[in-house]
């Protein structure tokens, strides 16, 4: 009876989850398109660089996914079998929600560590590739537009204008082409018209003119004397540009984005950590004694606490009222002035040293960050399903209706939570556990308090409850007024 039983609530949760998931997964790529939309469109990009780099950012995002994804599922099983009675009538038949819960409790952890080695294994490629081709599509320039009226200067070392160009948008009039390669000479070439192309291999656009002028200019580049002006008529002239500088070029190499830390697995962001925190202990250590070794005469302190200095000596340390007493008049400025520089280069070395330390701090807070981050993501799919199986037990409805609403309130609040404590946690705030483990500690509490209310069949979104405790609160109210009447009387 309990194989059966398993049997029915898992086919009730996959088929859910794996929609939920996909849905999820697009969502959430369609807000990063969202965001970089303008950085993609008129790049001239081909399908097959569209396609790899939403290969690469739909891994990225598996594992924001995932949890968002085991919510909802479980919100919806949980409110279905409510929903048709399916519910009531395991629970009068003695088994009890936990028992209920226990295959989908072992099914979610089986996709925490799922989603524990995507993280670990797979996400850093895909960041890493992700962010390689990004960085090469957003450097790339917009595709060749040429408008009437307007210099386009897109192409390297020339300035075009066109003054109109025909409905085929091949022919085209009153052309000014101005070459841009040496700062000092102009260079410039007019025609009356011309017809423009592009060659079959799109990597150079070529210019046949009519009617024009080309004007040159050469001289030496120091503004000496000797200078030539050339003017140069012609019937037909060709010129060519190459727009290889125009497009994708997907030319930057992996390895320039590897030292990131998102790119790490957990033994590599291990390794790190441990580098950061030994270079951190030797670079405290360097400034220590860079310290003591400018000031030296603060090793001899302690030496000098119970020492009885001479008669003389003592007298004249009684009656001074500043060091500069105690210095002959002659050594005065030369003490002021060796002392002044000997602080000043202490202090630029040791800004200079802590700015350094500082960032060291820095980087080995975000592989902190970064190591925790792997495991929270993971264990929040069993986190929410502690919340979406009671939950939708409790609303007992189905569908993509009440479901959806709650299962994007709580993956709010974890998400918000877990995004503002890593933000503590960079800024030194909270520490990289504390600001990481934020949500997870905030939600607990809540999936075990509904986990303990669903269990009794809490009437907690129940809205008819609401209404008779509101019905019942404002008869309390009209009795307590009635008696403070009647006791006024």
């Amino acid at each position: 009876m309990f194989k059966k039983l398993d049997i029915l609530v898992i086919k009730a949760f996959v088929g859910p989850f794996i929609a939920t998931f996909f849905i999820t997964l697009l969502v959430l790529l369609m807000q990063f398109f969202w965001l970089w939309i303008d950085d993609f469109v008129g790049k001239g990009l081909g399908i097959n660089i569209i396609l790899k780099f939403i290969w690469y950012q739909s891994s990225v995002l598996v594992t924001l996914a995932l949890p968002l994804a085991v919510l909802l599922s479980s919100l919806m099983t949980f409110g279905n079998l409510g929903e048709s009675f399916e519910l009531v009538a395991i629970k009068s038949s003695g088994i009890s929600l936990l028992r209920f819960m226990r295959p989908l409790f072992i099914i979610s952890l089986l996709i925490c560590g799922v989603a524990f080695l995507f993280s670990n294994y797979i996400i850093p490629v895909a960041n890493l590739k992700s962010r390689t081709l990004l960085a090469d599509i957003v450097q790339a320039q917009p595709a060749f537009d040429l408008k009437e009226g307007v210099f386009y200067d897109k192409i390297n070392g020339f300035s075009i204008k066109v003054g109109k160009k025909e409905a085929n948008d091949s022919v085209i009039r009153d052309v000014i082409i101005y070459e841009q390669s040496n700062p000092v000479q102009d260079n410039f070439i007019i025609a009356k018209s011309g017809v423009m192309s592009v060659t079959e291999n799109k990597r150079f656009l070529v210019f046949n003119l009519k009617d024009g002028w080309r004007y040159e200019e050469r001289g030496d580049k120091y503004g000496g004397q000797k200078s030539d002006y050339i003017r140069l008529g012609f019937k037909e002239y060709k010129k060519q540009f190459d727009l290889s500088s125009l497009g994708f070029t997907g030319r930057t190499p992996d390895s320039v984005n590897k030292n990131n830390e998102r790119m790490y697995s957990m033994r590599q962001l291990d390794k790190a950590i441990d580098s950061f925190q030994k270079e951190n202990r030797d670079m405290y250590v360097r400034i220590h004694n860079t310290l003591y070794s400018a000031i030296p005469f603060v090793l001899f302190l302690d030496t000098l606490g119970n020492r009885k200095l001479p008669a003389d000596t003592s007298s004249k340390l009684k009656a001074a009222k500043q060091f500069e007493q105690l210095l002959p008049d002659s050594a005065r400025q030369t003490v002021h002035d060796r002392t002044l520089s000997q602080v000043t280069a202490l202090r630029a070395s040791l800004e200079s040293a802590m700015i350094n330390l500082k960032e060291k701090e820095t980087s080995l807070r975000k592989h902190k960050i970064e190591w925790h981050r792997k495991i929270v993501l993971s264990l929040a799919c069993l986190v929410l399903f502690l919340i979406g199986a009671p939950l939708g037990s409790i609303i007992r409805k189905g569908g993509l209706g009440s479901p959806l609403i709650f299962a994007i309130i709580f993956f709010m609040i974890f998400y918000f939570a877990t995004t503002t404590g890593e933000k503590f946690a960079k800024g030194n705030t909270l520490t990289p556990f504390a600001g990481m483990w934020m949500a997870t500690f905030l939600l607990i509490p809540v999936g075990l308090f509904l986990t303990y209310k669903a269990m009794r069949d809490s009437q907690l979104f129940n809205k008819e409850s609401y209404y008779r405790f509101a019905k019942w609160a404002g008869n309390s109210i009209r009795r307590f007024s009635k008696r403070g009447h009647s006791n006024k009387d």
